[in-house]
């Protein structure tokens, strides 16, 4: 008897020990797996590292591409590119005038009513969307733009209908916001230079953009004059001037990302002969372009580069802009999936490209549940994961986390840049602003940057990271004297503005 009872206690005294023996292996496994997982992150999180000293190397070098692409065509990565507008809004503006965004897939006809003054500004707003079909995208200059006049045409016409008292036979002026590059030769003319966003138009290469819609509005008996030929960042500037006289620069973060400023007309006249009888110029940056050694760059983006259409081009807008981040954390979960089973068995959706789109990864990052039930449902959704535990949510988070903070951050370096080029940044150069103080024998004044595009309006995590990195970068010092102001739909208003400030005289209401 007593052989058998230790026997069993034999038995059961090895079976606790292989138990325990397994246990302790699949904790060593676990700590295996997240110590990978960890690694990446670590990695990561190294690899995108923002000291504020590093922003100011970034401040930097683009504020040095600035001057190289004022100096000659080609001299940068920077276009910077001459607007012809010289002069802005002013609340002088009276009458009723148009304008047409063409940027994507849809475009927007606007009707804008001024009533010329400050307290009677804007009196009225209409707008229309519509969407292009998709066989005009790859069509004909002609069949493109009979379309877009034709659509215009009809929101006219509802004017009339309306009981408005424009005649028919009345001349409409008209901005016309083409966001796409072009090379202008005045303020109502420019030279198409490359296609984007889906659009592929050959006959219409190297041709002037604005007599192409002239042309659509003859065909079509549209009594329609093309005041002002902008892009979505030049009308940005010219309702935030128009709202706040101390604007002096524009930026969009949404999709993708582009900012203009004011600049010394002796520096544009020096440089490339252009004359200016107002002292300044709007210069377009078409800063996407941007690329410097001081960026911090991850394996993640190398890859995302070289697998895009237009691999070495675009390095700043492919670091900041909407269009990549969500993409980047898809990346960055598919390399930490591949690294071991945290995520489960690696989803076929997680391989598919640019399925994790900015706005669900914002819904991510910025979800405040217990639980963190967005991070899952748009896990198992989007990205085909399931049953995710919540410390794989948490790290999901993080990495949402990084990636933002880092587009914030080089987004804000951006803004600080323009400062320093037109001597806003605490040092001597272009100022039109009223003073303020001075510090050093320096005179500081208020300066305003509109800043437009939903990455920025719409993603908190965002927009707090980079106001935070402003403020960081110009110091306790200047940084109450910049302000950044949201200037919502400048591509449309700023454009109607622009056309009311260079059209051929005022239109009566």
């Amino acid at each position: 008897m007593g052989k058998l009872v230790f026997g069993v206690a034999v038995v059961a005294a090895a079976v606790t020990c292989a138990a325990a023996a397994a246990a302790v292996s699949k904790r060593v496994k676990s700590r295996r797996k997240w110590r990978k997982v960890l690694g990446v992150l670590w990695e990561l999180e190294e690899s995108c590292e923002t000291s504020v000293s590093r922003l100011k190397q970034v401040v930097d070098a683009m504020a040095v591409e600035m001057h190289a692409g004022l100096a000659s065509e080609g001299g940068s990565k920077l276009r910077m590119l001459l607007t012809f507008v010289d002069k802005l809004p002013t609340w002088s503006e009276r009458g009723v005038y148009y304008a047409l965004h063409l940027g994507g897939t849809n475009f927007r006809v606007l009707r804008v009513q001024l009533g010329g003054g400050r307290r009677s500004g804007i009196l009225k707003l209409d707008v229309e969307r519509k969407p292009i079909p998709e066989h005009l995208m790859t069509g004909t200059c002609e069949d493109l733009f009979d379309f877009i006049a034709e659509s215009l045409k009809e929101f006219v016409d509802k004017e009339t209908n309306e009981g408005s008292d424009l005649s028919s036979a009345s001349r409409r002026e008209l901005g016309f916001t083409f966001s796409f590059p072009v090379k202008q030769t005045s303020i109502s003319s420019g030279i198409l230079m490359k296609w984007t966003k889906g659009f592929s138009i050959r006959d219409m290469m190297g041709l002037d953009v604005c007599d192409c819609l002239q042309q659509a509005f003859s065909r079509q008996g549209l009594n329609m004059h093309v005041a002002s030929l902008v892009n979505d960042t030049v009308g940005t500037l010219a309702l935030g001037h128009y709202n706040d006289e101390d604007t002096v620069a524009a930026v969009i973060f949404g999709t993708g990302t582009n900012a203009c400023y004011l600049e010394r007309a002796d520096a544009i006249i020096k440089s490339q002969g252009f004359p200016t009888t107002s002292g300044r110029m709007v210069v377009n940056m078409e800063w996407g372009n941007f690329w410097s050694s001081h960026l911090p760059r991850t394996t993640y983006d190398i890859e995302l580069d070289a697998d895009s259409p237009n691999p070495n081009e675009q390095g700043f807008e492919k670091t900041i802009s909407g269009m990549y981040l969500g993409e980047i954390v898809r990346r960055v979960i598919l390399r930490m999936s591949q690294e071991s089973d945290i995520f489960g068995p690696v989803s076929s959706r997680l391989s598919q490209a640019f399925i994790l789109r900015t706005p669900l990864m914002s819904t991510m990052h910025e979800d405040e549940s217990p639980d963190l039930s967005e991070v899952a449902r748009i896990l198992e959704d989007v990205l085909g994961i399931q049953d995710v535990p919540l410390k794989v949510r948490k790290l999901v988070v993080n990495i949402c986390d990084v990636i933002t903070r880092r587009a914030a951050r080089l987004a804000a370096a951006g803004i600080v840049s323009i400062l320093k080029k037109i001597g806003r940044d605490g040092g001597s150069g272009f100022t039109t602003g009223r003073p303020k103080a001075t510090t050093n024998n320096t005179k500081l004044r208020r300066t305003v940057v509109a800043v437009d595009g939903g990455l920025y309006t719409n993603y908190r995590m965002f927009r707090e990271y980079l106001n935070e990195a402003v403020a960081e970068i110009l110091g306790e010092e200047l940084a109450p004297f910049v302000e950044l102001k949201v200037t919502e739909d400048g591509s449309g208003i700023g454009a109607a503005l622009l056309a009311a400030s260079y059209s051929s005289g005022i239109v009566d209401t």
